[in-house]
């Protein structure tokens, strides 16, 4: 149990509301808040969540107490799966099925595509891909390579480059 946690549960008397601004402040799970709101039951403390007061010993108010654990248990799962995505990419990570294509492919790809003597399918045909990958595999090149020549998604000019 978190020490702010102990503490204010420890600083409560029999007819104290602990006051919670949202349930998954108070608990990381279901099973850790009903085990929270069975000790604050047990010592005759009520439950305040957002505004409203809640009894645990009411079946109604168990009902409502379970659907809001489990909904902020699911926000508390949510963002700790979007913080750990975060910090994958910043590792350099990325999720998603591997490229098809390996890094001397992407090489070959990258080197015909900018030869213009091949259409993108051809060159998906000579390495044994679709041509989406090949538009993925382009994309993802000019995107970490950065080097100010971005092209459209139809493969043509760089952008801002005129038809003359």
């Amino acid at each position: 149990m978190r020490p702010g946690l102990r503490e204010a549960l420890a600083a409560c008397r029999p007819g104290d509301t602990l006051v919670v601004a949202k349930l998954d402040r108070l608990a990381r799970s279901l099973p850790d808040a009903r085990d929270i709101v069975e000790e604050l039951t047990g010592r005759g403390v009520r439950l305040q969540l957002g505004g409203s007061v809640h009894d645990p010993t009411d079946p109604v108010g168990r009902l409502l107490f379970n659907v809001l654990a489990m909904v902020a248990e699911r926000e508390i799962i949510r963002d700790r799966t979007l913080a750990g995505l975060a910090a994958a990419r910043a590792r350099g990570r990325r999720g998603g099925r591997p490229s098809k294509l390996s890094a001397d492919q992407r090489r070959t790809a990258r080197k015909l595509y900018d030869e213009r003597e091949h259409t993108v399918e051809q060159i998906g045909r000579i390495l044994g891909v679709s041509r989406t990958s090949i538009y993925r595999a382009l994309q993802d090149d000019t995107a970490t390579a950065d080097t100010g020549r971005r092209r459209s998604a139809a493969g043509g000019a760089p952008r801002g480059a005129g038809a003359g």
